[in-house]
């Protein structure tokens, strides 16, 4: 092994429970071609390895632990990025990241213009990733979540300024400079001499950053835009040159309007795009602005304020009429209105009074109230989503694969368009240099992949953007395009479709009086947080019945429960269980159990001693938005199946009360899972719909899981879409809005498209023969400015949006 590619790694590694798992790590890296050593430590959970840098990456030796069964433990950091133009910008910063060793993956946004890296901390530093971003010639402006907004604003506004001041000075001296190449003025002096002195520093100053974007970026052997560029402008400017001294090129070789006003029209598209991309991060941009920088809490009995980074959780805060909640809590004092619909998109103010949650980053309106900090830092609902929206904005969705292939293709293939017109109109039909060198210089700088580039990535910024304003946070690009195709969404009933409050309706007791039968059952139920159990130990509370103590619970999973009170074995549960413990019950109960399920109640069923002694009947009641949703989904086209755990009579009574047709009854909660894989193996493009918590299971199975969220735990691993409300109206607001951005994503792929295949021809002079249609290079450059800003317009349009399932609350 060449000692400059000897390198020694640590991995952390995840996984592992016994000496043996340790061995297999071991055997799994050994194995590969270019690993001299590999020692695994079980204690500190790292793997030590030295291997040749030459043979094998850092990559490598993840996916050998990870084959092995084994996870790695890396980092991921989102780093902010400035100076992309293009498409193959992405491409140059993420093969310059994908260098550097210890790189897992990198992800480039152009739209939002950040690199979204995992990394192994072990082996480099964010200080590594600045270098080599920088050295591939973009500036480092940060890591996400710093303090360098302002560093990332002063950068921004500085690289507007400077564009500004080109293009006014491009079109100061270009279109006077046109006007004279069209009006017949007698100089006392050579025109030529005249142009070459007026445009040379104007040339110089306008198109020097496109010179030297495509000079670091064929110092990267790489081929972008600007390469392309200043070979148009550079050829227009050199053949003016050539003529003004009569060297090779005559005097009618005078490009030198066309070459400022070229740089200009690249530079104010340029200008125009950049102006456009910074509006679409205005979403995260408006959510992190809903952290208040201080907050006033309770020390020593005196009201201190304090920086929001000393909150500390049990603090109690004091917020005031007009003031921002700077982290989450409960109210312990006071009752005030508070304007949640930044978090919520829920534009009525909700009163908070003691016991209520209250959220970071919602306005308190018009009282004082004090709570107890709970939730402080990353783990506040705002910085979750924050973070969310984050992520999700980085994401790819599988459409942006066309757009990737096309650019690593496009600038081969003009190229090679433009050196064959050229040849085939000077060499082959005998036209004149002059018309040969303008269709040449045409398309080099018409070419745009710029605007296949953005066409996804804004759409996506800008539309999870809309959605967390919205109260929809969409977690991925993946999830929006799988969202559009769905044929089938299947909601769980209880605390989705149902409020998930059930309360006792009737109580029928066998050979027992009815309050001691309730009086047995709470005392099994209080052991439980089952919301049925619940309904019927607040029952009893509400009757004032004491309630006994229970021994030797016992859970039957999704069946009932089995616990013994004053000596008496009491079981609880539904049909099936009764059944498999052959507990049978007189036709009179049957009766009035099938009466209660044809009204859409939950019969339960309690055996003393294995004997029928009576029944329970609780109902739950639908939620207020249960039956607009329903029939919006049905609007859709979509199929919609209801998933519950009630027996089937039940189940049909409230399906139809809701209007579903389609109902899976009896399912227990491990089963969920399974009933959506069946739909899947149909065919079905399947969403779930669940509190993400019980469902996870169902949700993480679904090709798209739709969690419904309580507006304060927004971390929820399972579910793409997380709704911050519990309002079903919004996973209907979700599917539209994943609709709308995909219909946007593909307009804009139609136009990018589009543009290049219509008007690459027309610049290679195919009209000519026909109708002597020509493209003035000018006007190639200026047509070419207006693709790009027309994509990233249509995607900012996205920021208007309203689904129409939130119209009429809005």
């Amino acid at each position: 092994m060449v000692e400059g590619h000897r390198k020694k790694v640590e991995l952390k590694i995840s996984g592992m429970t016994c000496a043996t798992c340790a061995t297999t790590i071991e055997k799994s890296l050994s194995s590969l071609n270019g690993v001299t050593n590999a020692q695994v430590n079980l204690g500190n959970e790292t793997a030590m390895v030295e291997y040749d840098s030459a043979k094998l990456k850092h990559a490598d030796l993840e996916k050998a632990v990870t084959d092995a069964g084994y996870r790695v433990t890396n980092e991921k950091v989102v780093l902010k990025v400035g100076g992309m133009t293009c498409a193959t910008c992405v491409k140059t910063i993420e093969n310059s990241l994908q260098k550097l060793d210890g790189i897992v993956s990198v992800n480039v946004n152009l739209g939002a213009e950040k690199a979204y890296v995992i990394y192994n901390p072990r082996v480099l530093s964010v200080v590594d990733m600045k270098i080599s971003i920088e050295n591939a010639g973009y500036q480092y402006l940060g890591v996400e979540g710093e303090e360098t907004e302002n560093l990332e604003e002063e950068a921004r506004e500085k690289d507007l300024r400077e564009k500004r001041t080109r293009v006014i000075i491009g079109f100061a001296v270009g279109i006077p400079l046109m006007i004279l190449m069209y009006i017949p003025v007698s100089f006392p002096f050579s025109m030529a001499y005249f142009m070459l002195i007026v445009s040379t520093p104007a040339f110089i100053y306008i198109s020097h950053p496109i010179f030297n974007a495509a000079y670091r970026s064929l110092k990267n052997k790489n081929l972008n835009m600007d390469v392309m560029y200043s070979m148009g402008i550079g050829v227009a400017f050199v053949s003016s040159i050539l003529g003004t001294f009569e060297f090779i090129l005559t005097s009618e070789f005078l490009f030198y309007e066309t070459a400022v006003l070229l740089a200009t029209f690249l530079t104010m598209g340029r200008y125009l795009e950049a102006r456009a991309k910074g509006k679409t991060s205005e979403a995260i941009k408006k959510l992190m602005g809903l952290q208040p920088k201080t907050a006033i809490v309770i020390r020593d009995n005196n009201e201190v304020e304090i920086p929001i980074e000393d909150v500390q959780i049990n603090d109690v805060v004091v917020v005031k009429p007009g003031g921002k909640l700077p982290v989450d809590g409960t109210v312990i004092d006071g009752e005030s209105y508070v304007d949640e619909s930044m978090i919520t998109g829920e534009s009525i103010p909700v009163l908070k009074k003691k016991g209520d949650i209250v959220v970071g980053g919602t306005f308190n309106k018009n009282s004082v109230i004090k709570f107890r900090a709970t939730k402080i830092g990353k783990d506040t609902v705002l910085s979750q989503i924050i973070k969310l929206v984050e992520e999700a904005q980085g994401s790819k969705p599988p459409v942006q694969r066309i757009a990737d292939v096309a650019v690593s293709y496009f600038i081969p293939t003009v190229l090679a368009i433009a050196v064959l017109s050229f040849i085939a109109w000077y060499v082959v039909l005998g036209n004149t240099l002059l018309f040969s060198l303008t269709a040449l210089i045409s398309v080099l700088v018409i070419a745009c992949p710029c605007a296949l580039g953005l066409a996804t990535p804004t759409a996506v910024t800008v539309g999870i953007g809309r959605g967390a304003e919205l109260g929809v946070l969409i977690k991925s690009g993946e999830a929006l395009e799988i969202s559009e195709k769905l044929t089938t969404i299947v909601f769980d009933k209880t605390g989705t479709l149902t409020k998930g409050e059930p309360e006792v309706t009737d109580i029928i007791g066998v050979r027992i009086k009815d309050e001691e039968l309730l009086r047995l059952v709470a005392s099994v139920e209080k052991n439980s947080q089952h919301p049925l159990a619940e309904a019927i130990v607040r029952k009893a509370e509400e009757k004032g019945i004491r309630l006994g103590e229970s021994k030797g619970f016992d859970t039957f999973g999704g069946k009932g429960v089995l616990a013994k009170v004053d000596g008496k074995e009491v079981l609880i549960g539904n049909r099936i269980l009764f059944e498999e413990r052959n507990i049978s019950f007189p036709k009179e109960v049957e009766e009035k159990i099938v009466r209660f399920e044809s009204e859409g109640k939950t019969a339960i069923l309690i055996a003393l001693s294995n004997k029928i002694s009576g029944v329970i009947a609780i109902a739950d009641t639908l939620k207020e938005t249960t039956k607009n949703a329903i029939n919006e989904f049905k609007n859709m086209k979509l199929k919609v199946v209801m998933i519950t755990g009630d027996n089937k009579r039940t189940a049909h009574a409230i399906a139809r009360q809701i209007g579903i047709e389609n109902v899976l009854a009896e399912v227990l909660p491990k089963d969920k899972a399974n009933e959506v894989k069946k739909l899947q193996e149909k065919g079905e493009i399947v969403a779930f719909v669940g509190d993400g918590i019980n469902d996870a299971p169902a949700l993480a199975q679904a090709d798209v899981g739709i969690a419904i969220g309580s507006g304060t735990d927004i971390a929820i691993e399972s579910g793409e879409i997380v709704l911050v409300k519990d309002d079903l109206m919004d996973s209907v607001a979700g599917v539209q809005l994943s609709k709308k951005v995909m219909s946007r994503i593909k307009q804009n792929l139609f136009w990018a498209f589009a543009y290049n295949t219509a008007l690459i021809p027309v610049a290679a002079g195919l009209l000519f023969p026909f109708f002597g249609i020509t493209f003035k290079p000018e006007l190639a450059g200026l047509a070419m400015a207006m693709s790009s800003v027309t994509v990233i317009t249509l995607s900012l349009m996205l920021k208007r949006y309203v689904p129409p399932a939130k119209k009429d609350k809005i």
